[in-house]
């Protein structure tokens, strides 16, 4: 009887142990890179294709930046980016920038509620979710939006690539200097500095282990010969 009740307990134990360990790796992502907050859709949203960027899409009926771009959608929370391949679940922190955003214009809700880009009437069309998911690989890699359809936007010339150029630069020289993009920054470099120290600190245990045999060698000997003195 007391050996099937320590069976029990022993299974039980072992059952436990990877949920309680699952548990506590959960809770630590949770607190190092917390995950945005939802957001509710009645329907699929539609999007409107950015102006002066390579098949950038964007949802202009929230109230928070919402991008799709080569298959992903992407969003900004608290100065660190997230992207799903679902608009409404599934985020995953991605550390870094995503190449695109730093073509996107900051002030496109400004020209999208005049319909007018930089003094150009620009036509947009919404395009549904359905849309959206058939095309945006061909439209993509045929540059549809640019070469085809100037973005919708009346007697628009696209930009030069110099201009362009530029236009990134000061756009990421803004960015970085965001209170809260800085403070996940520093995080960032904290995260880094702590992955360098444990190489190191796995190098110095085993000369530590060596130093503590040989300590311990020479220990048994002293105390030997002092067994030995005594019996003299």
């Amino acid at each position: 009887m007391k050996k099937l009740l320590f069976g029990i307990i022993f299974l039980a134990l072992i059952g436990a142990f990877p949920i309680m360990t699952m548990a506590a790796v959960d809770v630590s992502v949770g607190i190092s890179i917390p995950l945005p907050p939802l957001i509710t859709f009645e329907a699929p949203p539609n999007v409107v294709v950015l102006p002066d960027t390579n098949s950038v899409y964007v949802a202009p009926g929230i109230n928070v930046d919402l991008f799709f771009w080569n298959g992903f959608w992407w969003r900004p929370w608290e100065g660190r980016w997230y992207r799903s391949p679902y608009y409404d679940r599934g985020w995953v922190y991605y550390n870094s920038v995503p190449r695109f955003y730093y073509d996107v214009d900051p002030y496109w809700r400004g020209h999208y509620q005049n319909h007018n880009w930089h003094g150009h009437i620009w036509n947009y069309q919404p395009i549904p979710h359905s849309q959206l998911q058939q095309n945006w690989k061909s439209w993509q890699s045929s540059r549809y939006w640019d070469k085809k359809k100037t973005w919708a936007v009346q007697g628009y010339t696209p930009k030069p690539q110099q201009q362009r150029q530029v236009l990134r630069q000061q756009r990421q020289t803004l960015y970085q200097q965001k209170p809260e993009v800085q403070q996940h920054q520093q995080f960032q470099r904290q995260q880094k500095q702590e992955q360098q120290r444990q190489p190191q600190m796995q190098q110095h245990q085993p000369q530590r282990q060596q130093q503590n045999k040989g300590e311990s060698h020479q220990q048994s000997q002293g105390h030997e010969g002092m067994g030995e003195e005594h019996r003299k």
